[in-house]
């Protein structure tokens, strides 16, 4: 790996010579990416819109699969194991995803939201199991107090940032080994937005996390490492302090100094 690139010790996903392409195989999405995460940490990934960033955060759980004619080259590795030889269902539950707007399920109840991976799965488990899984998630994203005498109620009555907070409680039933997060709080206002960095920061603990974000102040605020894409190619990869005071690529620099992105 390049000097622009940070080394990890036991990181908890290896990405290797990653190239992704839709449609046409010379038109990549993400070009020969390598890159290693660290665990409990929140890792930024960012760059100008159709740079790669999402497509790259989707390649971590094969949600990228899903979108026709996809081409994937290269490897990732959670824990030293190789996705591609999970299924997805074993996979995604690992590798829990937030998406960019606040997404929950609008037929089922708060209750069912959160335990909603654990019926599609066909997981046959306890009331009190079910329960117990459904509190703990709503106390670990600051949620359960202001819910637990609505449990029943549809979840899109909350607001738009206990919306997104239920998702990510959904995300969390399964205690996956990372979370991924696509632009998270883009569709909230700022206190919502102060209360999910918040929440972001404690979850790290138990969590690791990657965020794509357009907000650079948000990734200076929040993240411990952050990564640059542009044009597909991962171009630096550095201690988020490190890269946002001394950039070591004129682009980095450009794209922190508002000359492009």
């Amino acid at each position: 790996m390049s000097d622009k690139i940070l080394q990890i010790t036991n990181p908890v996903l290896s990405i290797s010579n990653l190239s992704i392409a839709y449609g046409k195989k010379d038109k990549l999405a993400v070009k020969d990416v390598s890159a290693d995460v660290k665990r409990n940490n929140i890792t930024a990934i960012m760059g100008p819109s159709g740079c790669g960033k999402s497509t790259l955060l989707r390649a971590i759980n094969r949600m990228h699969e899903l979108y026709p004619n996809i081409h994937t080259e290269g490897e990732i590795k959670l824990n030293g194991e190789t996705i591609y030889e999970m299924s997805t269902s074993k996979l995604r539950r690992k590798i829990g995803m937030v998406f960019q707007r606040p997404n929950p399920f609008p037929t089922m109840s708060i209750y069912e939201n959160v335990i909603a991976g654990y019926d599609l799965n066909g997981s046959k488990l306890k009331k009190n199991e079910k329960d117990e899984i459904v509190e703990t998630s709503l106390h670990d994203v600051g949620l359960f107090e202001e819910v637990k005498d609505s449990l029943n109620k549809k979840g899109n009555f909350l607001s738009g940032g206990q919306q997104q907070r239920l998702c990510i409680a959904r995300a969390l039933a399964f205690k996956p080994e990372v979370i991924l997060m696509d632009e998270p709080t883009s569709a909230l206002d700022p206190l919502s937005t102060a209360k999910i960095e918040d929440l972001l920061v404690e979850l790290k603990v138990h969590y690791s996390i990657i965020l794509v974000t357009h907000n650079m102040s948000q990734a200076a605020r929040i993240s411990d490492n952050a990564m640059f894409m542009y044009l597909g190619e991962l171009v630096e990869y550095d201690k988020t302090k490190t890269m946002f005071t001394n950039p070591k690529d004129p682009r980095t620099e450009g794209y922190l100094t508002g000359k492009f992105g």
